[in-house]
């Protein structure tokens, strides 16, 4: 808790106080300032300097508050809870002062109707009063900021002439109501003497006589500055420095116009000046930007290719079209070419390989998260119309980068929300749209800027949250999850390297083994991409660092057991071919946001009075899915039906407690009732995916590629899937195709006389 000596104020609890930083710095003893820190200001009677305070120094009474912000511009913001007895009051040695404190308590005898009538009338006073000068746009920002008639004096305590004591006199006053009066009554004085002066010094013509005589000194003035700065170019002023910026920008006419506008308001305001702040960040941010458009190169499609291979292994189809679009950008040069983005699940490399990208084609790389964001001027930027405003995140990323044509990754757009702020997903169609981007206009920067030439890759886990209008905007390239080949591949190549250079091991102190990454792979990650996969290796190369600290002259050899005994987790247990196989239940795929995973559709006969009954939480989709199974299985199977239609039926899908939607389910749900109802067994080794209408069709599903995957690895060998899906099958992994026999399939029907319930 800082106690922080002042003079000359007027402090009242629930007010808003500016306190220089640095008069804040000296009652801390040498110790920093940090925001949320408990103030207490206590009032000294003269103005002693700080190392001559003593414990007489003080009223008897403070306020207790709380530092809620250090600005940049040299001011510290206190926020004043409430009013506070100060007994034994001790200087200390580093000047620093100590005191123990008890709340004094308000006498609360004002209506708040009244008081809520006063500060509006107050408030249009003070308006009033400040319409007379040339500030009165910066003091309406201020008087905005007034809650309370208490708040308003301590803003005004500066400027009024009235004595310490008589300031002291408002503290001091325990009844809300008389201090309200004595409050009042000292604004209202200040206000009018400041009007009547202001009135009299305006009258007199020798006002314009003292403006023509500072505009012409500060013109003289100019012409000097500007000699000197030719004489040491190491000492130039702001001013030049921001004239020779914008001279050699290569700004359009527009931004030029506006940048030399504010240049002219910097001049005339001056360092001391509020908006001075304000108007230096805007002319530096403007200045910094690369107005030039870069030439275009020549990029070696070959040397292009061997970055990509050399960063990520597999992803064949991604990076053929990343060539395609190298290509053609060769063949035009110019950015060319579709907004691409990429969706897969995390970890499958899909934020890594825009900076692949950015070093095949020589470019600087920026990546922008949208995560979580959900205010449109996080994409458009703030107007400059308060203190705080900034430009959006498109154009800080292009200012950061220094070129104008930059590799960008906007990550995570499918986690992009709205908000009564807004729609950060509508504002990026102009960013993302080829025919509008080269004249996006910042509402900081106010100004047209060329964003044609930015290289825009978009990321995202899943297309189905992102806004139609916006999807439209980009070609969709599905990054689909590794085979545990892949993983072993990437595991060997990148992630072990890496994570021992981090270690600080090298080769000939540590060793993992082509085994003990299968184990890794098989039983501790269930997981599309490697995520999983690096942070477990990561964990090893911790743990065994301590081994090869302590023992340096020992190799390290990691194999399955040192896994097991070193990580942590539980080993994952994935789904397997069930071993004793029942009438009822048949073995289905499933897709999840981490990869493809083996699921069981269960079905049971029960007493009760012909009832369906669905567990398992089923969404909406997989409800309709088996209330449509169970129609087209009665059809079916009308007398086998017949003989049951007493009983209650009863459908689960496993893991309970985990919500499951999607329309994959439907012939997995027919081909369990059938098997049923007719007694018959289907075997276990063959699973199926595929939505089903009434009238029998196989309609296709999404994930393909994942759910075969899951399937190679709980050791299915046969698959029945949609005829409509064929053409995924270019997705799927070659050494997954090998192993399962995949029958692609139109109507239920068909299942059913491959699993031999229908002869």
């Amino acid at each position: 808790m800082l106690v922080v000596p002042v003079f000359n104020m007027i402090i009242t609890p629930h007010a808003k106080l500016y306190i220089q930083t640095e008069q804040l710095k000296k009652s801390t003893g040498g110790k920093g300032l940090a925001v949320d820190e408990k103030i207490i200001l206590i009032v000294t009677k003269d103005n002693e300097k700080f190392h001559e305070l003593t414990a007489d120094s003080f009223y008897p009474i403070g306020v207790a508050g709380v530092l809620t912000e250090i600005n940049p511009h040299g001011y510290c913001i206190i926020r004043t809870q409430y009013r506070v007895n100060l007994s034994s009051i001790q200087i200390m040695p580093n000047h620093t002062v100590q005191l123990e404190i008890s709340r004094r308590a308000d006498i609360n005898d004002l209506d708040p109707d009244v008081e809520k009538e006063k500060l509006k009338n107050l408030i249009e006073e003070m308006r009033a009063y400040a319409k007379g000068f040339d500030w009165a746009d910066s003091a309406e920002y201020y008087i905005n900021q007034v809650e309370t008639i208490g708040m308003a004096a301590c803003m005004m305590s500066p400027w009024m002439k009235i004595s310490n004591e008589e300031r002291y006199a408002i503290l001091e006053e325990d009844s809300v109501s008389k201090r309200t009066e004595l409050i009042e009554k000292a604004l209202y004085d200040f206000l009018e003497v400041g009007r009547i002066t202001n009135e009299a010094v305006t009258s007199q013509q020798k006002d314009y006589q003292k403006m023509y005589r500072e505009s012409a000194i500060k013109r003289q003035m100019e012409h000097l500055q500007k000699e000197l700065d030719d004489m040491h170019p190491e000492n130039v002023s702001d001013i030049r420095k921001f004239e020779q910026k914008i001279a050699e920008s290569g700004m359009n006419d527009t931004a030029r116009k506006e940048a030399e506008k504010v240049l002219n308001r910097l001049k005339q305001e001056g360092k001391e000046s509020v908006e001075s702040g304000i108007l230096y960040d805007y002319l530096d941010f403007v200045t910094g930007l690369s107005w030039k458009k870069e030439e275009a190169h020549h990029i070696d499609l070959e040397n292009a290719r061997k970055i990509l291979d050399e960063d990520h292994y597999g992803l064949k189809k991604v990076k053929d079209r990343i060539i395609q679009q190298i290509a053609v950008m060769n063949l035009k040069k110019q950015q060319s070419g579709s907004i691409l983005l990429f969706v897969g699940a995390p970890g499958t490399g899909k934020t890594s390989i825009g900076k692949s990208i950015a070093r095949a084609l020589g470019r600087e790389y920026v990546r922008v998260s949208l995560g979580g964001v959900h205010d449109e001027s996080d994409i458009r930027g703030h107007r400059r119309t308060y203190i705080g405003a900034m430009p959006g995140r498109i154009m800080d990323g292009i200012q950061k980068s220094g070129v104008s044509n930059p590799v960008m990754v906007l990550d995570e757009v499918d986690k992009l929300s709205a908000s009564y702020n807004g729609s950060p997903a509508s504002a990026l169609l102009e960013v993302l749209d080829p025919e509008q981007n080269n004249t996006f206009t910042d509402h900081y920067m106010n100004v047209p800027y060329d964003l044609s030439d930015v290289l825009f890759i978009c990321t995202a886990n899943t297309a189905d949250t992102i806004p139609e209008p916006l999807l439209n905007r980009m070609e969709v390239i599905q990054f689909t999850g590794y085979t545990p080949l892949e993983k072993m591949q990437i595991a060997k190549r990148h992630l072990v390297p890496k994570s021992m250079e981090s270690m600080g091991v090298s080769p000939d102190q540590m060793e993992i083994t082509d085994e003990a990454i299968e184990t890794l792979i098989s039983d501790f990650t269930m997981e599309a991409g490697v995520r999983g996969l690096r942070k477990h290796i990561d964990t090893l190369c911790r743990i065994l660092a301590v081994k090869v600290s302590e023992h340096p002259d020992e190799k390290v050899v990691v194999t399955p057991e040192v896994v097991k005994e070193e990580i942590e987790s539980r080993p994952i247990q994935h789904n397997e071919v069930l071993p004793e196989p029942k009438p009822g239940v048949v073995t289905g795929l499933a897709w999840t946001p981490v990869g493809g995973e083996i699921l069981y559709i269960e079905t049971l006969l029960t007493e009760g009075k012909g009832n369906l009954i669905l567990t398992g939480q089923l969404g909406d989709v997989m409800q309709e899915s088996a209330k449509i199974a169970v129609s087209l299985v009665k059809n079916l199977f009308p007398e086998e039906a017949k003989k049951y239609q007493d009983q209650n039926l009863h459908i689960h899908v496993p893991a309970g407690a985990v919500p499951k939607d999607g329309p994959s389910a439907g012939v997995t749900l027919t081909t369990a009732l059938a098997s049923l109802l007719t007694g018959k067994i289907v075997d276990p080794h063959i699973a199926m995916t595929g939505e089903v209408a009434l009238r029998g069709a196989v309609t296709p599903i999404g994930g393909l590629p994942e759910k075969l995957m899951a399937a190679e690895r709980a050791g299915i060998t046969k698959v029945f899937i949609p005829s409509a899906n064929m053409n995924d099958l270019k997705d799927v992994a070659q050494e997954v195709k090998d192993k399962i026999e995949i029958i692609p399939v139109s109507n239920v029907s068909e299942i059913l006389k491959a699993v031999g319930i229908i002869e």
